[in-house]
């Protein structure tokens, strides 16, 4: 028994919403790990508790360049990578902080 045309073109836009809908979702989810504004300023006693950091390039859902520092019990802050207090972050990273210095020399700030 044939599908009549209306109904083909029913469940062809239905198919094209729920594909609209679930690509939308998947989208939301990148956007969780960006930082969205910088801190304005920080503390040295927050400074030395940062333990790692990675740098957050422009990309889909990141409107912004940022170095992420992760403290001591996960909590996060973002930076403003061309601030001369995050080059010379003096802290207990894996790179050492001459070599974050070094890696934003070559990071694009827009």
């Amino acid at each position: 028994h044939p599908v009549p045309e209306e109904a083909m073109k029913f469940y062809a836009l239905l198919f094209l919403v729920l594909l609209t809908c679930l690509y939308l979702t998947t989208a939301q989810g990148s956007y969780e790990d960006c930082c969205l504004k910088y801190v304005k300023t920080v503390k040295p006693a927050i400074k030395r508790r940062v333990t790692q950091y990675r740098l957050q390039e422009l990309d889909g859902g990141c409107n912004i360049p940022a170095v992420v520092f992760t403290l001591k019990y996960g909590r996060v802050m973002c930076a403003d990578p061309k601030q001369p207090w995050v080059k010379n972050i003096n802290s207990h990273t894996k790179c050492a902080p001459s070599e974050l210095a070094q890696k934003l020399l070559h990071f694009p700030f827009m």
